[in-house]
């Protein structure tokens, strides 16, 4: 029986969460946080959402294959760790960019951390939601 109270609330629910996570993903590159607990909390909106509305609907609302997501996120965290290496540098070396530098300022700085974060993300983010969808179907 689906309750018309849950679907809506989970709606609501569900963006926050998403949100938060995104949130989380960015502010664990200085605190704590970063892609691992980003992407538990992004699993767990799209868990809830399955629950609410049923794996199919999930999955539609996703829009890519749990399993597509997790492949990319590893590729992302892989080639960011290896990118130093073009530059000398060890292995999952941080290296910064500056965008937009002048004379009078540093610019906005962005690293290949970040990229490593976002990969992890995913990765947790396409590995959970794998696992709760093929439980989910099965019951």
């Amino acid at each position: 029986m689906k309750s018309i109270i849950l679907t809506t609330a989970t709606r609501i629910i569900v963006a926050l969460l998403l949100v938060f996570s995104v949130y989380m993903l960015l502010r664990g590159h200085n605190e704590p946080g970063g892609g691992f607990i980003g992407g538990l909390i992004g699993a767990s909106g799209f868990v809830l959402y399955a629950i609410a509305n049923g794996t199919s609907e999930a999955r539609r609302a996703l829009r890519a294959a749990p399993e597509q997501i997790a492949a990319v996120g590893l590729g992302v965290a892989a080639l960011s760790g290896l990118v130093p290496g073009l530059f000398g540098n060890a292995a999952f070396a941080g290296k910064w960019l500056f965008l937009g530098a002048t004379p009078d300022s540093k610019g906005f700085p962005i690293s290949n951390i970040i990229a490593f974060d976002i990969g992890v993300y995913l990765v947790v983010l396409g590995a959970i939601l794998t696992l709760v969808f093929a439980l989910e179907e099965e019951i």
